[in-house]
């Protein structure tokens, strides 16, 4: 039986400058995060927190479709998502007004082309992260037949 709610706990401990790093006691990796090199004393080469909100809404499709595929038996060699956010200024605030995902699907030999669009489709409407924001989801899927050479 699910439970009603899951916590998920992450602590920011700034090093310095614009730099900061996010740890959880649930996770072994440390993540380095810093002002993106846009804004004043941004830093390039460290991921910012939108790199971060960009890969949560990318990574949330891939694990909700693995998630329905696994559901709908659908075969698939292969997955992979670009992603792109954009922040934008609306109504006087900076926002992250739109995500761009990219998703590429290899689907295994016998798997109809038609299967691969709908499963995505599906697992892009119930990304949870995506309901969570405001922000509009683009979604540009590629779908592929895996060759035997």
């Amino acid at each position: 039986m699910h439970q009603a709610t899951h916590d998920y706990a992450v602590q920011l401990e700034w090093t310095q400058g614009r730099i900061g790093q996010l740890s959880s006691p649930e996770l072994e990796t440390i993540i380095e995060c810093a002002t993106p090199p846009e804004f004043p004393h941004g830093i390039p080469g460290i991921w910012s927190p939108e790199h971060l909100f960009t890969a949560a809404v990318s990574s949330c499709l891939m694990t909700t479709f693995l998630s329905v595929a696994d559901h709908s038996s659908l075969k698939f060699e292969k997955f992979t998502c670009r992603a792109e956010g954009i922040l934008a200024k609306q109504d006087g605030k900076w926002m992250m007004t739109e995500i761009h995902l990219f998703p590429e699907l290899t689907l295994s030999p016998g798997e109809k082309e038609e299967r691969g669009i709908k499963v995505l489709e599906k697992a892009e409407k119930a990304c949870l992260i995506s309901h969570s924001i405001k922000t509009e989801i683009k979604m540009t899927p590629t779908i592929l037949q895996y060759e035997l050479y």
